[in-house]
């Protein structure tokens, strides 16, 4: 198959890849995906857990179904998160487990037949890229003067693609007609909200791990039709924007990509889409940061969540020792650091007065007193104090990052 990707196929057609997808080698490295992401149990119960206790034979049988065509997929199990920041949830599609083994070796054996051809400006679920890519080319964009900003926002991308338009897509690169009737399968299977059950006729769940190619796939066109215009975009799964030098060229940017998403059965959020001059006081959000008037910082939905989790490790009703709430804390800093360690630096020192605050509200209730940590804690417990127990700081950190530039 390798080989065949390097020189390519007659007719640029696939027309056998079920056994690449059934193959044991495949389901085996498969499993072992879906094991180390874990994930909740779909709508069998079974969870990651308990089919790792016969994992062998569940392979083996998953093999047999696939090879002799007997394979149907389980009803996907609707779940419902909360979205950052917002009142808003997203719903979630789970698979059963054994069905997210499936998906993943059908996606390792579709996806290199796209990604060949995948445009450049596209950074979500791809592989070798990610956001930290895409938001240094919006850095690089906008220090080049393209500070007119389509802001757009696909509303409810997941759910609304078409089937029909989408599958014609998918069979311009495969006619295997067992890969097909498997994503056929994956795309029609049932979904069960609690207690009521319905068949999609529109969408690819978000949860699926077939979705992200999918979801890559139909809006590739619109990727390549963009970039042959010559307009700007980076696109990172269903959330993409368009820099533009004007006013006028972002005004057409977006007329375009009305006309083609209205065309393929989707539609632009009415109030989420928008025109932003970067260069002025607003700006515009992508990917977590916030963008403003050559600079760039985390984005309130991003802050908060950050809070939401440090509140959650901070509670001043914890009888952990300080030590150890700290220890956790720190797992939590550091991973939000390495996304965001590029913000104005203004962002940390904020923040870390903030935390310090919530660990002297621990102290503080420790000792007796009501309320928040403030006043003469300052002097109990100085910011060397919580140094000294380790605490991560935000804006040390920045600084060191900024001299090893």
């Amino acid at each position: 198959m390798l080989t065949a990707l390097e020189q390519g196929v007659k007719g640029g057609v696939w027309f056998s890849l079920i056994d690449k997808v059934f193959a044991l080698p495949t389901l085996k490295a498969a499993w072992a995906k879906v094991q180390a992401n874990q994930g909740a149990a779909g709508i069998d119960g079974e969870s990651v857990a308990m089919f790792a206790r016969q994992a062998d034979k569940h392979l083996r049988q998953l093999h047999e179904e696939l090879r002799q065509g007997t394979y149907e997929p389980q009803p996907v199990r609707r779940a419902w998160i909360d979205k950052p920041g917002s009142t808003e949830q997203r719903p979630l599609g789970i698979p059963a487990v054994r069905d997210r083994v499936v998906q993943t070796a059908l996606r390792w054996t579709l996806e290199p037949i796209w990604e060949a051809q995948f445009a450049l400006q596209s950074y979500g679920f791809r592989p070798g890229r990610g956001c930290k890519d895409a938001l240094r080319r919006v850095e690089e964009l906008l220090m080049a003067g393209y500070t007119w900003v389509v802001d757009a926002d696909l509303k409810g991308y997941f759910d609304s693609i078409p089937h029909d338009q989408l599958m014609a897509q998918v069979k311009r690169k495969v006619a295997d007609g067992r890969v097909l009737a498997l994503l056929e399968a994956y795309l029609h299977a049932k979904v069960m909200d609690g207690l009521q059950e319905w068949e999609p006729d529109r969408g690819s769940p978000q949860g699926a791990v077939i979705s992200p190619l999918l979801a890559n796939l139909y809006l590739d066109e619109l990727d390549h039709h963009m970039a042959a215009a010559g307009y700007q975009m980076i696109r990172y799964a269903d959330d993409f924007i368009i820099l533009c030098r004007s006013q006028a060229e972002a005004e057409r940017a977006l007329e375009q990509v009305r006309q083609w998403v209205e065309g393929r059965g989707l539609t632009l959020h009415p109030t989420k889409t928008r025109l932003v001059d970067a260069s002025q006081k607003g700006g515009f959000d992508f990917l977590g940061y916030h963008f403003e008037r050559g600079l760039h910082w985390p984005r309130r939905k991003s802050l908060d969540k950050l809070k939401d989790n440090v509140r959650a490790k901070t509670s001043r009703t914890s009888g952990d020792a300080l030590e150890d709430i700290i220890q956790r804390l720190n797992r939590t800093l550091h991973g939000w650091f390495q996304f965001f360690k590029h913000s104005h630096w203004t962002t940390f020192e904020p923040l870390d007065g903030w935390i310090r605050m919530r660990l002297r509200s621990i102290l503080r209730k420790r000792a007796g007193r009501q309320g928040r940590g403030r006043g003469l804690d300052h002097q109990h417990w100085p910011n060397a104090y919580f140094a000294g127990l380790g605490l991560f700081s935000l804006r040390t950190a920045h600084a060191a990052a900024r001299q090893s530039l």
